[in-house]
This record gives C-alpha cells, sequence and structure tokens, in this order.
C-alpha cells in the first residue's frame, strides 16, 4: 500500500511524508469506502425482439441484487418492506457492476451480473428506514433431524426421515448457514432409540462430538396425521436457543407441502443466525488505535482488518512519527466486540478506555 511504502522511507525523507500525510488519509479513506457488499452471478434474461431495450435488463439486475443483497443480511420481517424499495434508490446504492457473460440464443438475451452496493450508503439507507441489517457471514452448521410419529411413538431418522432426504434441495444463493447432515450410523441410531422418551431432554453430545462443528441445530418434530409440532435446539457461536413452532395441514410426502415447511424452518434459523449478526448503525464508537511505526508488517496486516470489518463504518490515519502510527476508526457496535475480533486475528491489544495499543 502507499501508505506502508512511505514508511519504508520514512528515515530518509521524512520531510516528503509529512507533507503527504493528506493525500495519504484521502487514499486510506477512499480505499475502505470502496469495500461493498458484493452479489455475484446474477442471471438475467429478456426477449430479443424490436422492444429489446439494454436499459430494463440492467434495472432488472440490479432490483435482483438488490434483492439478494436484503435476504442475506436482513431478518425476513423486513422483506415486505424493502421490496417497496423504489428502483431509484437501489441505483444510488450501488458502487459499481460488471457483466461476466453475455449472449443471444433462440430470440433471448442472457447475461451474468455482478453488483457491488456501497457498504456505507446502503447501511446508512437501512438506518434511515429503521432497518438493522446484519453481518452476512457464512457458517458450517451440523443439522440433525428426527421425524417422530406421536401415535405410533415411530422414530424415523436417517434415510426414513423425509426431512432428512430433502433438507438441502432448492438451495438459495442467499443462504448463510450450511447445513451438514449426519452420516448414517448404526450407534447414533441405538443412542437415539435408547432415549426416545426422554429425546428433548437427551444432550446429543455423543453424536455431535463425532463431527468437530461448533455449530448444531437439533430438530425433532412430532408428526399427528397433518400437525405438526417443532421442538428446535440452536446452538451457533456459543449463543444456545431453544424454539418451539407448530403448524397444521403438512403432508410430508407431499413435495409442495414438505418444500414450505422446510424453507419456514430455515427461514427460523436463518433468522437467528442474523439477529446475532446485527449491525447497529446508531452505535458510532470513535476509537484512537497506535501500533508502532516501525512494524511495517503488522501496519500492513491491520489495515487489510480494519478494511474488510462491516462494524467500521470509517476509519483514516489521524497521525504518525517515526515512532506510532495512530487511526482513528469509527465502530458499530460494542467495543468487546472489536477486541475479540482483533485478538482473534493475531494481535495483542492494550485497552485504555478510547485509545487502545497494538503491540
Amino acid at each position: 500500500m502507499l501508505f506502508i511504502n512511505k514508511l519504508k522511507k520514512f528515515k530518509k525523507i521524512y520531510l516528503i511524508i509529512i507533507t503527504s500525510v493528506l493525500f495519504l488519509n484521502t487514499f486510506l479513506i477512499l480505499e475502505i469506502h470502496a469495500v461493498s457488499f458484493k452479489i455475484s452471478e446474477i442471471e438475467i434474461s429478456e426477449d430479443f425482439d424490436l422492444n429489446f431495450n439494454k436499459r430494463k435488463v440492467f434495472d432488472k439486475a440490479f432490483k435482483a441484487a438488490f434483492s439478494q443483497l436484503t435476504l442475506m443480511i436482513t431478518v425476513s420481517n423486513y422483506k415486505k418492506k424493502l421490496n417497496k424499495t423504489s428502483l431509484e434508490d437501489i441505483k444510488s446504492l450501488i458502487y459499481s457492476f460488471t457483466i461476466s457473460e453475455e449472449k443471444f440464443f433462440n430470440k433471448k438475451y442472457f447475461a451474468r451480473f455482478n453488483v457491488n452496493f456501497d457498504k456505507k450508503k446502503t447501511l446508512k439507507f437501512f438506518e434511515d428506514n429503521n432497518i438493522f441489517p446484519s453481518i452476512p457471514k457464512k457458517v458450517d452448521v451440523l443439522f440433525v433431524p428426527i421425524l417422530i410419529k406421536s401415535q405410533s411413538e415411530q422414530l424415523m431418522i436417517f434415510n426414513e426421515n423425509p426431512i432428512f432426504n430433502n433438507w438441502n434441495e432448492n438451495l438459495k444463493k442467499s443462504d448463510l448457514i450450511n447445513y451438514i447432515l449426519p452420516n448414517e450410523d448404526i450407534e447414533d441410531r441405538g443412542l437415539l432409540e435408547s432415549n426416545l422418551k426422554l429425546i428433548e431432554d437427551y444432550d446429543f453430545e455423543e453424536i455431535i462430538e463425532k463431527y468437530a462443528i461448533d455449530n448444531f441445530i437439533i430438530n425433532i418434530i412430532y408428526k399427528e396425521k397433518n400437525n405438526i409440532k417443532v421442538l428446535s435446539k440452536i446452538k451457533l457461536e456459543g449463543n444456545y436457543k431453544i424454539v418451539n413452532s407448530s403448524y397444521q395441514e403438512i403432508d410430508l410426502e407431499n413435495k409442495e407441502s414438505r418444500k414450505n415447511f422446510i424453507y419456514k424452518l430455515k427461514n427460523i434459523y436463518e433468522d437467528y443466525w442474523k439477529e446475532l449478526n446485527i449491525i447497529n448503525t446508531s452505535i458510532k464508537l470513535p476509537i484512537t488505535i497506535s501500533l508502532s511505526s516501525k512494524d511495517l508488517r503488522k501496519i500492513k496486516l491491520f489495515e487489510n482488518l480494519i478494511k474488510n470489518l462491516d462494524l467500521i463504518s470509517n476509519s483514516y490515519v489521524l497521525t504518525f512519527n517515526s515512532e506510532k502510527t495512530y487511526y482513528k476508526i469509527i465502530y458499530n457496535g460494542a467495543p468487546r466486540k472489536l477486541i475479540n475480533v482483533i485478538k482473534n486475528s493475531g494481535f495483542e491489544v492494550e485497552n485504555n478506555n478510547e485509545s487502545w495499543n497494538i503491540k
């Protein structure tokens, strides 16, 4: 980076660097603001006839990209409200876009778009509309679905369970949770059958520990005719929650009915994951962070870190000298969370209230 390159010559051209501070600050701010929400591989088609207008194709791509973005970073309750967003507002949030592929076939035009939404403008748009978005963070989750037919107390697991067989069908690009289903195991079957009467209190540890995945969802479905009750035990990044839900007129043998049921369950799990990663832009915490000016490698690593953190709405070099480089960042969250992120990235942080030092 330009800033680091100048620091390498610090001892020889100190005066030149001092006169370049304003330029360097501007460069760093622009680079950070260029970070965007990236929506890739939006597929659009349009009839290729006398009324063909490429602008309409672009507009369709922008709407589709915005729809996918909102599905990724907002809970389902906001869907109706966000569907009313005007094309003009959507366009105002776009930082850049590219067409990765386009072709004409059978009197139709086909194209793939990659659309980048300016992160700062997008978060401000949500804040102005009283919408709390979340960090679009992917996560691997062990998913253990169990079906119990209440009348016969019959336990259905693995391939006997239609939820197990169809859970990973109809995957969407906006899904943040990657569900990992357990392998069929005779030992696991025995454990579940022996704990059937106390299944809600069973901790599932003997099954979970085989997969070395910290996150899990235990899905216990009680089926009585076409009425279903679901107990979900959810653990995501150390946060534990039990959710009870009920559904009527669900036919698990019917493809559409089963598909809608799975969609509703996934919405519950996706919404909970998003709630754990909410970006609260109403919190604007100014923090000064200092690093040694002599450790160029650490400076580069730190700049890359803050450039890619969604909860940092602004960042720039405040000042520097031969000993220390000071950064000012605006953080949209609790300081403890930022400290944990910095520490988990391999830095040692000395916290003195609003002024932090990275050793």
